[in-house]
């Protein structure tokens, strides 16, 4: 079958797509390296904000907001539970979680940090780019939600 060609549109919409994979991909490896600092993954950090945000949640409404499955996440938590910053607590069919003293710590103490290095990451861009960006970025993402 022969591919047809490509328009100027097409282009600069793979280009567009490259420019934010590669943007994310070095925006992960400085959270990759900050974090490890902390001996956490990025897997985990996400985890703790969304329980530290939450104070308690199910471990269903995690994997939903972390669009994984509950199986997923079930080892991840069990590590994170071994260090002692989420407890998990069986009520009927549900597991919720929240985090421990630890937890409650280190969240604290990161995620305000985690915060300003991402925030850092569009110091160069005027509050009107970053609104713009912002709009275009939820445009593109609209008919593939789930």
């Amino acid at each position: 079958m022969k591919q047809k060609n490509k328009s100027r549109e097409d282009v600069l919409a793979l280009l567009v797509w490259f420019r934010l994979s590669r943007t994310y991909h070095h925006s992960l490896k400085q959270s990759n390296t900050f974090l490890k600092e902390w001996g956490l993954t990025v897997a985990q950090f996400d985890v703790l904000v969304h329980i530290g945000a939450n104070k308690r949640l199910s471990q269903l409404d995690l994997a939903h907001s972390l669009l994984v499955t509950k199986g997923n996440i079930t080892k991840l938590l069990a590590k994170m539970e071994e260090h002692g910053w989420i407890k998990r607590e069986k009520e009927k069919r549900s597991k919720y979680l929240s985090l421990t003293e630890k937890g409650k710590q280190l969240y604290d103490d990161i995620v305000p940090q985690q915060e300003q290095q991402q925030a850092a990451y569009f110091n160069h861009l005027t509050s009107d780019e970053l609104k713009q960006l912002h709009e275009l970025l939820k445009k593109v993402q609209e008919p593939h939600a789930t």
